[in-house]
């Protein structure tokens, strides 16, 4: 299986939370392809999509949230060949624009039903000519483009068709091929993610961003744990993300805050205990793709909270930083699995930060554990028979919980 390619795939950087982005990908596209500004664009989206662009801040919006205004700002700045960064070079006039279109009802939206969880289909009408885009599975996969009724291009399913590819890997082939095996051809995005993810982490800790949850966690900490340290750079990360921050972060399974939990507490162990660059890379690697394979079952949208499963790989891609024993990593991970799932998503807002804060405590917990033998026992509850067996199992629970999802959004939807 080619791991390098498919993490070049997956870890891209994305300015600003990828749901609200992607819908301004697809709008911004739209207008590339009817060729001139349209009257109208109509956005029909699927519930997840509905479910995290609605509370979260866009960036360069003014800090507006919501639908309407991400996919008007992307109509507006265009450049769909930036795609997760569509929105970066978004000026002072482009903002005034915005306001103007979004009280003129520019931008309506609709519920997409049946469809899989991650879906935007928009469509743009000038008088005389119309723009259908339409993007599946994946923030940046554009499966259908038309113009006037006729088809420009169509993909539908590529993507699906390459995840039962891509994602046919198990923990051991994992593990020997970041322990042995060439990982320069990713190199480039490893470095990007240290550096970016590190960069909104420390923004996040220095300025006002949402709740600030990861400032409270360093409060009155004059010499605050590992651990400690480790949650609040995560959460500062989220805290500045999803307050409309304008600084990129490298995501992995289509999310920033994935990207952020996975890697800031990796990095700052690394840091903290004199690791050479040479090890923390492997163990970025290693936790990149050990995401990936736990949210393979998953999917990218899901009413299983997705940091959950991005903190409980961080605290073993530490294990494996510290060179700790494959056992003590597969149980770090299987324990922390089984004591986190189940914390729901309720979409993209500041208290992703306490999600990845709780996540990352409860995994070291977990990790602790694994470290005295005291792991939860195979067969008890989720806790199956091999690791990869467990991860199964999570996959199953979480797609299990699709009526979850609904319930979420029509809550959501009364405030």
């Amino acid at each position: 299986m080619d791991y390098i390619s498919l993490l070049q795939s997956e870890m891209r950087p994305a300015f600003g939370c990828t749901e609200p982005i992607a819908l301004a990908y697809a709008a911004a596209k739209a207008v590339s392809v009817l060729d001139e500004f349209p009257n109208h664009i109509h956005a029909r989206c699927s519930a997840n999509i509905i479910k995290n662009v609605k509370s979260v801040v866009i960036p360069n919006s003014g800090g507006r949230k919501g639908l309407t205004a991400a996919a008007t700002l992307g109509a507006i700045v265009g450049h769909p060949e930036r795609e997760l960064e569509v929105l970066e070079s978004a000026t002072d006039e482009d903002r005034k624009w915005l306001g103007t279109l979004l009280d003129a009802n520019f931008c309506t939206v609709s519920l997409a039903e049946g469809v899989d969880n991650l879906y935007i289909e928009i469509t743009a009408e000038t008088d005389e000519h119309t723009a259908v885009v339409r993007i599946e599975n994946d923030h940046t996969n554009v499966t259908y483009v038309s113009v006037d009724g006729e088809i420009v291009s169509e993909t539908v399913n590529e993507i699906k068709k390459a995840a039962k590819t891509e994602y046919a890997m198990t923990f051991d082939s994992i593990y020997e091929f970041v322990l042995t095996g060439d990982i320069s051809g990713i190199l480039p995005q490893i470095k990007q993610q240290v550096e970016y993810n590190t960069a909104i982490s420390k923004e996040g800790l220095s300025n006002d961003y949402g709740s600030n949850i990861g400032q409270l966690l360093l409060l009155d900490e004059e010499n605050p744990s590992l651990e400690t340290k480790c949650k609040a750079r995560a959460a500062a990360g989220s805290d500045a993300r999803m307050s409309g921050c304008p600084l990129p972060v490298v995501i992995c399974s289509g999310s920033g805050n994935q990207g952020l939990t996975v890697s800031v507490p990796i990095i700052t162990t690394a840091e903290e205990l004199g690791k050479s660059d040479d090890e923390l890379y492997r163990a970025l690697v290693f936790a990149n793709l050990l995401t990936l394979y736990v949210k393979s079952g998953i999917g990218k949208l899901s009413a299983y909270c997705g940091v959950v499963s991005a903190g409980v790989v961080s605290v073993a891609g530490i294990a494996f930083l510290k060179g700790d024993s494959k056992d003590i990593i597969e149980n770090t991970l299987v324990n922390g699995l089984a004591s986190l799932s189940g914390i729901v998503c309720d979409g993209a807002k500041p208290s992703c930060a306490g999600k990845i804060a709780i996540s990352l405590d409860g995994a070291f917990m977990g990790y602790k554990q694994a470290r005295l033998n005291k792991n939860y026992q195979k067969g008890d509850g989720l806790v199956a028979y091999s690791v990869d067996e467990t991860i199964r199992s999570i996959g199953a629970v979480a797609q299990g919980m699709k009526e979850t999802d609904v319930v979420i959004l029509n809550e959501m939807l009364k405030h």
